[in-house]
């Protein structure tokens, strides 16, 4: 009887916490994410329209007669173009791929296409995951990226090292969208982890741009590699807020009220600090772009912003209820808001009149406010006690060029021994003074239990 009494009681109870969270839902825009992120700036934001219009062209057959070319083409030299491999060729293990060199702006770029909605072997790869299942680095990553990473890389570290020596003042870009997004983003930590088979490259010379990635990466790692990863989201795209895990989410479709309460209760009781501190979360990868362009309550589209940040907490955590969740996630819009942004950028600068002196200044800053940026973000993870969060050996922002030479590089690294000499003598003598005593004698003697 008085369990019958209680059942009403939790009924209401119930009830209210799920209009609360779809209230909340339905309030949240995605623009709060980045409201107190910093603006992007031209230098840092200009490969990303042309890295898009790079994938954009991975999907044409023949680029000597592009079918689907946005305004001004495509941007590339079809006689630069290395190797493409299709599905055929990469037998279902990764998306399809080409490897194209660009000599107008130095690089070397490796472009993974995004998710073929009728390809079985692209579902295969992106649901081939669990909790927990594969581990790179100290940290956890998606399994089924993980192996078409692995797979890429095994294909193509020959022609990459020959590439890399014979042009040895290149960088090697990385870029990929959706699933490829993810790909890529493992693909770099993969690279930069066997930089021997590459030959011995610098990590500076390493860098991807991930288009709307998936999550793939455990939080540890994408502060970690904060230096030569970035994440591009437009909007609301809702790939980079997926949570749950699509395996779950399709076989729920026949029950969707059944997800719903699931997603209500889990958002309601799991604590936020709990979530940092699961080691196996995923999360989107390295340094974040956000392009806004519409605000709440308002029709049609703004001018777009562009804010970036290295954030510890607040990675796209929450799935934004908006009509433009799926448009947000293609390709050709991000081309087209990107391009937009980066126009608008380089118009502010054309009307400030910067002279170039100023110009080769500003990048300086840039690469040392990035760096800052870049360590605050892992010392907050460590304070967060986000589990194997350490600064990587190198010491410079990898997204940038070296912007200090000689003798300032010299003291830094002057300066970096003698920090871990200090370091290693004060820990030393704390494990002395935890194991010995010394007595009347002056003799140590090992302390008592």
């Amino acid at each position: 009887m008085s369990l019958a009494c209680c059942l009403p009681i939790v009924e209401t109870v119930y009830c209210l916490a799920c209009a609360r969270w779809v209230w909340n839902k339905c309030l949240y825009t995605a623009g709060y994410e980045s409201e107190n992120w910093g603006p992007a700036t031209a230098e840092e934001f200009e490969p990303v329209p042309r890295l898009c219009r790079f994938l954009l062209a991975s999907y044409e057959e023949d680029l000597r007669n592009p079918i689907w070319a946005p305004p001004g083409g495509y941007g590339i030299d079809p006689d630069c173009v290395i190797l493409r491999k299709d599905h055929e060729r990469t037998q279902g293990q990764a998306p399809p791929y080409f490897l194209y060199l660009d000599h107008d702006h130095s690089d070397i770029v490796l472009t993974i296409r995004g998710l073929n909605l009728a390809r079985e072997s692209d579902y295969a790869v992106l649901l081939d995951n669990k909790l927990g299942q594969a581990k790179l680095d100290g940290g956890y990553v998606h399994n089924g990226l993980l192996k078409a990473a692995n797979w890429v890389f095994d294909a193509e570290k020959e022609v990459l090292q020959q590439l890399l020596v014979r042009f040895n003042e290149y960088t090697l870009t990385f870029a990929g969208h959706s699933l490829g997004a993810g790909v890529v983003a493992l693909l770099t930590i993969v690279a930069i982890q066997n930089r021997e088979k590459l030959g011995n490259i610098d990590r500076r010379r390493i860098r991807c741009f991930a288009i709307a990635p998936a999550r793939c990466t455990s939080l540890n790692l994408a502060v970690r590699y904060a230096d030569v990863i970035n994440s591009v989201v437009l909007q609301d795209d809702f790939l980079p807020r997926t949570t749950t895990d699509l395996e779950d989410v399709f076989k729920c479709f026949c029950c969707l009220p059944c997800l719903l309460c699931v997603l209500c209760l889990k958002d309601t009781c799991t604590i936020q600090e709990n979530k940092l501190r699961d080691p196996r979360r995923l999360y989107a990868p390295g340094r974040l772009y956000h392009i806004v362009e519409r605000k709440p309550f308002r029709f049609g589209r703004f001018p777009p912003v562009v804010k970036t940040a290295v954030p510890v907490d607040g990675r796209f955590e929450h799935m934004a209820l908006s009509c433009n969740a799926t448009s947000d996630h293609a390709v050709i819009w991000i081309e087209r808001e990107s391009q937009r942004a980066l126009e608008l950028m380089l118009e502010r600068e054309k009307a400030m009149d910067i002279p170039a002196s100023q110009r080769m200044e500003r990048q300086k800053s840039i690469a040392r406010e990035h760096t800052e940026e870049y360590k605050a973000a892992l010392q907050k993870a460590v304070d967060l006690h986000i589990p194997s969060v350490y600064p990587p050996s190198s010491s410079q922002y990898g997204t940038f060029q070296e912007t200090e030479e000689g003798e300032n590089s010299s003291g830094l690294s002057g300066e970096a021994s003698s920090l871990s000499s200090k370091k290693r003598t004060q820990s030393w003598q704390e494990f002395m003074e935890r194991l010995f005593d010394v007595d009347d004698s002056g003799q140590m003697v090992f302390k008592k239990p």
